[in-house]
């Protein structure tokens, strides 16, 4: 059965099913759904998506029921990249997929745990999670009987590997992907999306733990600015509303602006297709020079305030210990490694698999399995 196109109002810089470059494995498919709308729905049914559940955004899951995980991130940076691409007349399938996967391959405990795994895989490939993202879709993910991975579009598999990191990176990965050319706009669009999402909710999840406040807030300009209209338009709110008002009205700002430099940027270039864009060559998403200057003071606050905060530097440190622990337990006792990572040690070699195992862990699952190997009262 063939797959169906998209709605025909797509402008012609926007990638379309009809166009993919295809997948890399033939399949015979029961129904009729666009190719891009197909690859949003395997990568939603997938183990690794659902236990975005419990992986650290900000803070580790058991800290609170109302903070961010990573799976509700990537809702939101979905959420958001649907309204972009809808505005541009973008496809919104593909910007889904690409904004539904492109934590696929975090590790638990937030950036924490990325950096200790890169640590820890110095001399053996290091670790990146846009690269682990790439792999679970490419290779870890076991659901189909004729191939190991999702088997997604070249065009979804493009936008994970290059989400967020030099698009010329030197990696044997990237030799399938145009090294040196520019992502699909889709694919442009996750990067700002996901940015748009997490400033936003880290103000809010910051502002809920107490570590930063409203008036520590009014030192950023755009913030500033922003909750002044809230409140004068609705004098009487109470910061509770104020903060969601303004978070709102600020992410509609964003999107705007980031909109509106798109469009100049399309025309400036004469960006009318897909090849023009990869001709020109150039990043045509990103937001104007002033919006820069400001959402780059809001994210130094952030980084101050938030990610840096004396409590959530302690669960950093913790963290730390608990991954390197179980690493280096597992390479010193390979048999306590679930049989289905066993079977892979000889095609992947010791290293990439425990790698694999840890990075594919949620925060419960890790620090469960901590007080299982090293708790001697802990039940195993």
């Amino acid at each position: 059965m063939t797959e169906s196109t998209e709605r025909s109002d797509l402008a012609g810089y926007a990638c379309t099913s009809a166009a993919s470059l295809g997948r890399k494995h033939a399949e015979d498919f029961r129904d009729n759904r666009p190719a891009f709308e197909r690859d949003r729905d395997r990568i939603i049914h997938c183990a690794a998506f659902r236990r975005l559940e419990y992986k650290t955004q900000v803070f580790v899951n058991h800290e609170g029921d109302y903070y961010r995980t990573r799976l509700t991130h990537s809702l939101e940076v979905a959420q958001i990249g649907r309204a972009i691409a809808r505005r541009l007349r973008l496809n919104e399938e593909l910007t889904e997929a690409l904004a539904l996967s492109h934590d696929l391959g975090h590790t638990p405990f937030g950036h924490t745990g990325e950096e200790v795994l890169n640590r820890l895989m110095q001399g053996s490939g290091g670790f990146e999670h846009n690269l682990q993202s790439f792999r679970v879709v490419d290779e870890l993910e076991e659901r189909y009987p004729g191939f190991n991975g999702l088997n997604l579009t070249w065009e979804v598999r493009e936008g994970i590997i290059k989400h967020s990191s030099p698009f010329d990176a030197p990696t044997e990965t990237m030799a399938e992907f145009m090294p040196g050319v520019v992502s699909s706009i889709e694919g442009q669009i996750i990067n700002y999306a996901d940015e748009i999402a997490y400033n936003n909710h880290d103000i809010d999840d910051g502002l809920k733990s107490g570590h930063i406040t409203l008036a520590m807030l009014e030192q950023v300009e755009l913030w500033r600015e922003v909750s002044a209209g809230v409140r004068r338009k609705y004098p009487a709110i109470d910061d509770k509303r104020l903060v969601f008002q303004t978070i709102s009205a600020l992410i509609g700002i964003l999107i705007n602006d980031l909109c509106e430099t798109v469009c100049n940027n399309l025309k400036q270039y004469d960006i009318k297709s897909i090849d023009d864009l990869r001709r020109v060559n150039r990043a045509v998403v990103h937001f104007s020079d002033p919006i820069t200057a400001r959402n780059l003071e809001l994210k130094r606050f952030l980084f101050q305030y938030l990610y840096r905060h004396h409590k959530v530097d302690k669960m950093r440190v913790k963290a730390e210990i608990f991954i390197t622990r179980l690493f280096e337990t597992y390479l010193r006792y390979p048999n306590l490694l679930t049989p289905k990572y066993q079977s892979r040690l000889e095609r992947f070699g010791l290293q990439r698999v425990v790698c694999d195992y840890i990075a594919g862990m949620t925060d419960r699952f890790a620090l469960d399995e901590y007080k299982r190997l090293f708790e001697p009262y802990e039940r195993v």
